[in-house]
């Protein structure tokens, strides 16, 4: 299982954007969660999710806004689930507090953990190299500009390079050169092997006996 803690940053100086982000992280994302996404602690919001690529897009949706310090636990929740995610356990949710604690003195704002419990402790190399790896891709879309972010939210919807390029009233080649400089493609090839990886993180600790448990 994958829980993603969002602590808000200098919450103490700016307005509470918690209750906003729960209604819109519910809205689009309520049919890849185990809960609803929920408020805990005050000025954090957690996830839970069973899927890695739900994992993912929540990581790039909260450091994308700016206004998070994002952290990923991965490990196992207690089951059954109670009807509230502020009200689960488990070891994903003490890796994800372990996450946000980091990723508020990291430069990108995320960190990852797992909690393997009673294994050799592979699982926690393997969120390591998660959080390697998505601190490249988060350096390289802290680079992108606002035209290159306009570009990436058409091709989000499905469009074509080419149907987004004549969207914006630019010429294929311009909407290649803004591609270029905002790694778009490296993007596309990146998330896919990424998701995969984090998948693996999960997978390795159940490999290595680490269940999830009953309360």
């Amino acid at each position: 299982m994958y829980v993603i803690t969002a602590d808000q940053v200098d919450s103490r100086n700016r307005p509470d954007i918690v209750a906003s982000a729960l209604d819109d992280l519910n809205g689009r994302y309520a049919d890849r969660l185990e809960l609803p996404v929920d408020r805990n602690a005050g000025d954090e919001l957690q996830a839970l999710t069973a899927s890695a690529d739900a994992a993912v897009d929540l990581v790039l949706d909260l450091t994308r806004r700016g206004a998070w310090s994002v952290g990923l636990g991965i490990g196992a929740v207690r089951t059954p689930l109670p009807d509230a995610t502020r009200k689960a356990a488990g070891d994903a949710f003490v890796a994800a507090r372990d996450a946000v604690t980091r990723a508020k003195r990291a430069s990108t704002r995320f960190a990852a953990a797992s909690v393997a419990s009673g294994t050799s402790g592979a699982s926690e190399q393997d969120a390591a190299d998660v959080e390697a790896l998505m601190n490249l891709l988060l350096t390289i879309r802290a680079e992108r500009s606002d035209a290159g972010w306009e570009l990436y939210d058409l091709l989000e919807t499905g469009l074509t390079q080419a149907e987004a390029g004549a969207r914006l009233g630019i010429t294929p080649q311009s909407a290649n050169d803004r591609a270029r400089v905002a790694n778009l493609r490296v993007e596309q090839s990146a998330v896919p092997a990424l998701t995969r990886l984090v998948a693996r993180a999960d997978d390795a600790g159940h490999d290595a006996g680490r269940r999830t448990e009953r309360a």
